[in-house]
């Protein structure tokens, strides 16, 4: 009597021959990651070849983007493939199975081959890139406290430094009715408050009118120029800060939509390669398995 059945499970009958095989999964994944890196590293040296300091002589950005891209997938299938042949040629033939169930198998190590390889390329890729953030991290901590320093400095040398977030209402209580004397007597304090108004601007989506007004007058006194032109000179300056403003917006959206986009992309990248691994893994377990038949066959 057979021991297999299509609709019944046998009680009692377990085979001692595990339907896990770690070995070949472990050895395909190592192969896997192992291709992965070397790989990655072969096109890290060709894309180095593309880029270059001297004008005229390096390859555009956006076509280094999309070839580190193309090669990225394309090593990602390459690894996959390896490791799941790999898997399905190293694992024991298991006997008195059916075919449908040792495909099943075949796939299932195939796919835990690619999802171990997985992890561990982005182990490593994940420890690189927290040693480089803990680098800018660092760098980041240093510039700030030289800067706190030199704030501190400048603070003490100063008899007058207000609050950066009270610096501009505070010149609107002490603004003065005589704008002409303030800004030919102290430049220096009317160059700070027209920043200070700059900078509520930027954060406020625009300036209001008294304040253009405001700095028309300081402009017209200390350039000698008449309120009209001085007036189209702070329009001009206003209109360049929003065009800045809107550029770094842009570049913020087109980043998102890049950095979407790319992950998008990524995750349909793996979801092939798990496929090509299980598929990869069935060919080579039926490979296997027919030249073994083959072999037994001869004898």
């Amino acid at each position: 009597m057979s021991l297999y059945s299509s609709d019944v499970s046998g009680v009692g009958v377990e085979s001692s021959t595990p339907a896990l095989a770690w070995g070949p999964v472990i050895g395909g994944s190592v192969a896997a990651a192992a291709t992965t890196i070397i790989l990655l590293l072969l096109g890290s040296g060709v894309g180095l070849t593309m880029v270059s300091p001297w004008a005229g002589e390096s390859a555009s950005f956006t076509a280094v983007s999309v070839t580190a891209a193309i090669w990225f997938v394309v090593v990602q299938w390459l690894a996959s493939a390896l490791g799941g042949y790999l898997t399905g040629r190293l694992r024991t033939k298991w006997a008195g199975i059916h075919t449908d169930e040792v495909f099943f198998r075949d796939t299932a190590h195939g796919f835990l081959s690619w999802a171990l390889a997985t992890v561990v390329v982005a182990g490593l890729a994940g420890s690189a890139f927290t040693s480089l953030a803990g680098t800018g991290v660092q760098a980041a901590s240093t510039v700030a406290a030289t800067a706190t320093v030199a704030g501190s400095a400048a603070a003490a040398n100063s008899d007058a430094s207000p609050d950066a977030a009270t610096g501009y209402f505070t010149d609107l209580l002490l603004r003065p009715q005589d704008l002409t004397t303030r800004a030919q007597g102290d430049d220096a304090s009317a160059t700070a408050e027209i920043s200070r108004i700059l900078l509520q601007g930027a954060v406020n989506d625009g300036v209001p009118e008294a304040d253009r007004a405001y700095m028309s007058a300081i402009v017209a006194s200390r350039a000698g120029v008449t309120p009209e032109e001085a007036r189209a000179r702070v329009d001009q300056v206003l209109q360049q800060v929003e065009d800045a403003k809107n550029a770094a917006l842009k570049a913020a959206d087109e980043a998102r939509n890049s950095a979407a986009t790319v992950a998008m992309l990524g995750a349909l990248s793996l979801l092939v390669g798990a496929f090509i691994a299980s598929a990869a893994a069935a060919l080579g377990g039926r490979q296997r398995d027919d030249e073994e038949a083959a072999l037994i066959v001869k004898r």
